[in-house]
């Protein structure tokens, strides 16, 4: 997916497993065919999972993930994976990588919980539980989404430029024109920065969709409060995503803002991941068409 990423195939997962935790070493190793995009997902026995970054990771990085991790799973209502280790690279995979443990569930699809109220009241019961974590004196680290919208003009600008085939680039062009300027709604809470459908475990409960796990914890941290409102986008037709809305009390700029934010994340999706990862570059194309679809988001264009 990504030019240099690391190879690694499954005779190099199970010695590097054993090198650093000779207890696992006989454990069946499973590797888990998701549409993540930063590491290689391989399960190991019943209860846990290896991570192994497809760009070279310091050990301490690793670490400050764990730890963002465990102070998640220990708010989140929803079950979550804690950090089990840091595992060593060797000649042939020059990285640090993680073990954590496994969390069951199959993940969302952007387009198989369109209608689903239940899922987006879990998704706002997710988030409003997030914002009970105090942020302290921390402020947000400016990697990635989360900070200025204006920051991300120049990528956003790039990527319509590569998107003609996929989308309506005028119309995304004036729907980011008009949202990138919109003030912050509050100060920034915690969140978990990156709530899209593949980090979302879901399961069927008594007839109705349910959130059953959360992914990828290891930013959770302080950010703008519109930012995990992204779900809302990624995930929902109108009638859930009003329901999320409501339910988290979004003003009408911290969902407008979010809007941004799902705007901002899904339109490199398309285009990038083309031709090699299909699921990604799908969201993409399902979220922009949503934001374009919405009628208070025209309903501004028009107004500009």
């Amino acid at each position: 997916m990504h030019e240099g990423e690391l190879a690694l195939d499954d005779e190099l997962a199970r010695r590097l497993i054993a090198d650093s935790f000779p207890d696992l070493g006989d454990q069946v190793l499973q590797r888990v065919r998701a549409a993540g995009t930063v590491n290689t997902i391989v399960r190991v026995g019943d209860d846990l999972v290896a991570r192994f970054p497809l760009a070279a990771a310091m050990r301490e990085d690793l670490a400050a993930e764990g730890a963002a991790m465990s102070a998640f799973a220990a708010v989140c209502p929803f079950p979550a994976p804690l950090p089990h280790g840091i595992g060593s690279g060797n000649e042939s995979y020059r990285s640090a990588w993680a073990m954590q443990t496994w969390v069951p569930g199959e993940t969302a699809g952007f387009d198989a919980h369109a209608g689903s109220s239940s899922l987006a009241t879990d998704l706002s019961e997710l988030i409003l539980s997030l914002r009970t974590v105090e942020v302290g004196g921390r402020v947000f680290d400016g990697q990635g989404r989360g900070g200025d919208l204006r920051d991300h003009d120049g990528w956003v600008t790039e990527c319509l430029s590569k998107s003609d085939h996929l989308l309506d680039v005028p119309r995304t062009t004036a729907l980011w024109q008009a949202l990138r300027d919109l003030p912050r709604s509050g100060p920034d809470v915690m969140g978990h920065r990156d709530l899209t459908p593949f980090n979302l475990l879901v399961g069927r409960r008594a007839g109705l969709d349910r959130l059953v796990g959360v992914l990828d914890s290891g930013s959770f941290g302080p950010v703008d409060r519109a930012l995990d409102l992204v779900c809302a986008w990624h995930l929902f037709d109108p009638q859930p995503r009003r329901l999320l809305r409501d339910r988290v009390a979004a003003t009408e700029t911290e969902w407008f803002r979010g809007a941004a934010w799902a705007l901002q994340q899904a339109i490199g999706l398309g285009w990038y991941y083309e031709r090699s990862n299909s699921a990604m570059a799908a969201l993409g194309v399902s979220t922009i068409r949503r934001l374009l679809a919405d009628e208070e988001l025209s309903a501004l264009l028009s107004r500009g």
